[in-house]
């Protein structure tokens, strides 16, 4: 329905805008959406696929925590890193300013660094945010690739690097191109970011001509130019992955890790370990100094501050509670459709369109949920003799388009735990007497537990940081965390919105934690048996 809306507002009659947006909006915003969605690419491959491989072939000082550090710039929103990094960049900042003290400056006019206020800084930023995506990818992939291959390899003459390139890397390609997807993606939905470190991308520009120059039906024409855009990075991750299966049996030895110490070994644990300082670590220090400066202040805290955590977690908790009950009737649904017909086709494009959601950029997704949401709206004030519109002002809205976003997490997590529960469990059930609604809940459910603990963590942590579409169709004076430390950031102050960060990071640190639990915990230890195979790793991956 919202693309179908969308769709139906960008037919607009009035096309007299469009000579406006073709000279002067479209093609600096369409240029530098492919130049930044490029740079995201490759640097998230580098740094994604690099990480996941030492860390793979590897064992050296601090591996076991890198193994799961790795994963931590995931809870760090990208807004968020770029609202970090460009105060502690400023020229007045404190790695200015210990680099001038380092090296004899005293002024800025002096020395200054570059400002990261560019695409190359964009780039950056994106990428030490956005690598998790391939390395969770690729490091499951590597972890069940055999280990003969690789030693064919190097016993033809091929080195370790080049045993990487030209036989790890093209077997793991289906993960990297389904990594790769979800970073650009994440990168198409973006709009902080992008917008504090000045690029203009399609995203800025569809809420600046909704929001500034109160054109709908433009910004919906701009908005199905970007969805052109994701259907063709869609396709591309498809054709990347195609016809590519791999698996290996239980028994088959896995790679053993090579143990490196001394200034190989530091050298190593250095490399990994700098997306994790720069993606987390650092940000995360900065926050909380910021935050520990501002609560000493003898002023207290505003009261929006503590209204805005409040509005979060009614937000993401509604999110939550909404995407775990379609989520599991979708996943229980396609699971007995299978069952039922004895095949697996339906199954897939019932999950496959269930799970389109995700795909679609925040921005997007709200203006095209707009008009059928204000259509709804107006029938159910007509029918209560509300005034005003129930749902917009209510805040469903934004739960139902949070929801939609977010849809794909707990039903991929709900049917990879029911594909791993045998039938005669539910045969069982029903030949000792209990009726369909009592083996969901008596069997499945307490079975499920785990899958659902931690999708609803996950939701829960991506409606905190959500921001486009809270932005766009939040109610008039509701304010969340992310929406605050817009504003902050747009004001230039930054102690208050540091605490609203902060807050906003803790609530996604304790879901990646269990998150890279889950995946790497059963990874094997040398000499011990597969516990997983290749296709139910990959697969997990990619419900994730």
């Amino acid at each position: 329905m919202p693309i179908l809306s969308l769709l139906w507002l960008a037919a607009d009659t009035d096309f007299s805008h469009w000579a406006h947006l073709f000279e002067y909006v479209l093609p600096v915003a369409a240029r530098n959406t492919a130049i930044l969605l490029v740079g995201v690419a490759v640097l998230v491959t580098v740094i994604g696929a690099g990480c996941a491989w030492l860390v793979t072939l590897y064992d050296f000082p601090g591996r076991r925590i890198l193994s799961w550090a790795l994963l931590l710039p995931l809870a760090m929103p990208t807004y968020i890193v770029a609202f970090a990094w460009l105060d502690l960049l400023h020229p007045i900042g404190p790695v200015q300013t210990a680099l001038r003290a380092l090296l004899g400056y005293d002024s800025p006019r002096q020395f200054r660094l570059p400002d990261i206020r560019s695409m190359t800084g964009a780039i950056i930023l994106l990428g030490i945010v956005l690598y998790p995506y391939v390395y969770l990818t690729m490091r499951a992939m590597f972890i069940s690739q055999p280990a003969h291959l690789l030693e064919a390899a190097r016993t033809l003459g091929r080195s370790a690097t080049g045993a990487f390139l030209h036989v790890a890397l093209p077997m793991a390609r289906p993960a990297l191109a389904v990594g790769v997807s979800l970073a650009l993606l994440e990168t198409l939905n973006d709009i902080g970011a992008s917008e504090f470190l000045g690029v203009n991308t399609l995203t800025v520009a569809i809420y600046t001509t909704w929001v500034t120059r109160s054109d709908l039906p433009a910004a919906a024409q701009i908005a199905v130019l970007m969805l052109m855009g994701v259907m063709l990075l869609l396709t591309l991750e498809y054709y990347g992955r195609r016809r590519q299966r791999y698996g290996s049996s239980r028994s088959q030895r896995t790679v053993t890790p090579i143990r490196l110490s001394g200034v190989k070994g530091m050298l190593v644990f250095s490399l990994t370990a700098l997306p994790v300082l720069l993606g987390f670590i650092a940000p995360a220090l900065f926050l909380a100094w910021e935050s520990a400066k501002r609560l000493h202040q003898e002023t207290p805290l505003s009261h929006g501050l503590w209204l805005s955590l409040q509005n979060s977690l009614l937000l993401a908790l509604g999110v939550t509670l909404t995407v775990l009950i379609t989520g599991m009737i979708v996943a229980w649904f396609a699971r007995h459709s299978a069952i039922r017909s004895q095949g697996g086709g339906f199954r897939r494009a019932a999950l496959r369109v269930a799970s389109l959601g995700y795909a679609v950029p925040g921005t997007v997704l709200a203006i095209g949920l707009l008009t059928p949401g204000l259509a709804v709206d107006k029938w159910l004030a007509s029918l209560l003799a509300y005034q005003g519109l129930p749902l917009l002002s209510s805040g469903m809205l934004l739960v139902v388009c949070c929801a939609i976003r977010f849809q794909t997490i707990a039903i991929g997590a709900t049917d990879a735990g029911l594909t791993r529960l045998s039938p005669a469990l539910e045969q069982a059930s029903r030949l000792l007497g209990e009726n369909t609604t009592g083996t969901f809940f008596r069997v499945h459910l307490p079975l499920l537990r785990p899958a659902l603990v931690t999708s609803a963590l996950l939701v829960f942590a991506d409606a905190m940081k959500e921001l486009p579409a809270t932005l766009l169709l939040r109610p008039v004076n509701f304010e969340t965390l992310a929406t605050v430390l817009y504003a902050e950031a747009a004001r230039g102050t930054y102690e208050e919105g540091a605490i609203a960060a902060l807050l906003i990071v803790l609530a996604g640190t304790l879901p990646v934690i269990l998150l890279a639990h889950s995946q790497f915990s059963t990874a094997r230890k040398p000499h011990e048996p597969q516990q997983n195979n290749t296709a139910y790793q990959g697969e997990s991956s990619r419900h994730v």
